[in-house]
């Protein structure tokens, strides 16, 4: 008997794809995401993760680990080429089995519930709040140099700002996806500004863009500047979480997804061609603050200010988006596991987790809060969510293969071209990365995997979290 309904619940999973458990009440419309989001609602929430403030940090890191122009957007191309392949097999999950659990879904169907859980309570605990609480960061301390509020301006700011974008994202998912539109239109806006600015208004006193430093010692260091460019490219994977809430069907992540790494690939190579035009490689290899410094070069005191608004705009059009797409795991958590059903809630009208973006607001918080006694707010969150994030990245790729093994007959509108070799190459990428931010982060790191550990604990002791069957 046990045989047969173990047989049943198998090929229940096969035929219903888009459930991701079986207590879950199935035909509860109230506490079901409904399909309002458009093919470029998508792209710009994806774009909008993406495209923050890291590429104003992290291209003077990558130039000095290349030091040559060539080898230095050869990087970046790679990184973009990388990026696509993991797109690629993020597009055949999502469009295969649509869920707003995105890679909580994925991994329930390949690992189980178990595994699932532990997904769940990292994302809600590590890895999206830490990341909400380092953007804000972001916000924060450029605000502060415009206008300090004290000893703890910084995180003042920052916990301003989750809250704000939280209540917009509450209201409703029209009104966040609007203030996300916004946000991107004058991202981009600005954004070409500093490469027109960059390509066209460079005077003749700026950096020489001929020189270039000395080669000894630069080949070692390329894999440095890929694990600084891959985390620029970070959070692609966000379209997981909204691919049961586009219009015209699942089908359409596969658009969504490679049109938004190919976007976000010629707006980084645009920008640092920009950087390279002004400043020169060996001028952003020894900058600091390359945006800074390529807007002062070109626009003076004026242009310092811009570039800070821009960078604000920037990591604001990236928190926002993170606080969209970061609630909806911890919905299929509530809807997973009775303990947390408080925040299976799903406002219907509003199309919003609501209670699911009030815990995730409320961990955001307490983090920005631990981080105000850190050196660097910012650096502590980095520390603290990557070697999670890229452990989890790795499991989700190694689910592709999982999945294809044991449901071979679901309907894959979308199947990752050259199979096997492209998911190949994407787990030992993340492989490296999850090696590289554990070696070379801070004590951060380890407190993630502490605070992961802690889930476990609490997965296997506490009697309330056993399924209900």
């Amino acid at each position: 008997m046990k045989d047969t309904q173990n047989l049943e619940d198998r090929l229940k999973s096969i035929t219903q794809p888009n459930d991701s458990n079986d207590f879950t009440k199935r035909n509860d419309n109230t506490n079901s995401p409904k399909p309002r989001l458009r093919v470029v609602d998508a792209i710009v929430v994806i774009i909008g993760v993406v495209v923050g403030a890291g590429i104003f940090r992290t291209s003077s890191i990558v130039a000095a680990n290349t030091g040559s122009s060539e080898l230095f957007l050869g990087v970046w191309v790679l990184g973009g080429v990388i990026s696509l392949i993991g797109a690629m097999c993020y597009a055949e999950l999502s469009t295969a089995f649509p869920n707003t659990g995105g890679d909580y879904h994925f991994l329930h169907r390949a690992f189980g519930r178990r595994f699932a859980f532990l997904f769940a309570w990292a994302r809600m605990s590590i890895i999206q709040t830490g990341s909400i609480a380092l953007l804000a960061f972001i916000v924060g301390d450029y605000m502060s140099e415009l206008y300090s509020v004290g000893a703890f301006s910084s995180s003042i700011y920052a916990a301003l700002v989750v809250i704000g974008l939280t209540f917009v994202n509450v209201i409703g998912v029209h009104v966040g996806t609007g203030a996300q539109k916004l946000f991107v239109c004058l991202q981009f806006i600005g954004l070409l500004v500093l490469v027109i600015a960059g390509f066209l208004f460079v005077p003749e006193n700026s950096v020489d863009t001929t020189a270039e430093p000395a080669s000894s010692g630069i080949t070692p260091a390329i894999g440095g500047a890929m694990v600084m460019v891959l985390l620029t490219f970070g959070g692609w994977n966000e379209a997981g979480y909204i691919s049961a809430e586009m219009r015209g069907g699942s089908k359409k992540m596969a658009l969504v997804m490679i049109a938004s790494i190919l976007i976000i690939t010629a707006i980084y190579i645009l920008i640092n061609l920009a950087y390279l035009n002004v400043l020169g490689i060996e001028g952003l290899a020894s900058s600091e603050a390359v945006g800074v410094e390529t807007m002062r070069v070109v626009m003076g005191d004026t242009g310092v200010f811009f570039i800070g608004l821009l960078v604000i705009l920037a990591a604001l059009t990236s928190t926002n988006a993170t606080i969209f797409t970061g609630a909806r795991t911890n919905h299929a958590l509530g809807r997973d596991f009775p303990i947390f059903s408080f925040m299976r809630t799903w406002k219907s009208e509003t199309s919003t987790p609501v209670n699911a973006l009030l815990v995730q607001g409320a961990i955001a918080i307490l983090l920005i809060i631990v981080g105000s006694f850190a050196r660097s707010g910012f650096e502590s969150m980095v520390d603290f969510t990557a070697p999670i994030f890229w452990f989890f990245i790795l499991c989700t790729g190694l689910s592709l293969f999982v999945l294809r093994y044991k449901e071979p007959h679901a309907v894959r509108p979308f199947k990752v071209p050259l199979y096997p070799v492209l998911p190949i190459i994407f787990c030992l990428t993340s492989l490296y990365l999850l090696y590289s931010s554990l070696m070379f982060a801070g004590s951060g790191a380890w407190l993630g995997v502490a605070v992961l550990l802690l889930g476990m604990v609490f997965f296997f002791f506490i009697p309330k979290l056993k399924q209900k069957v």
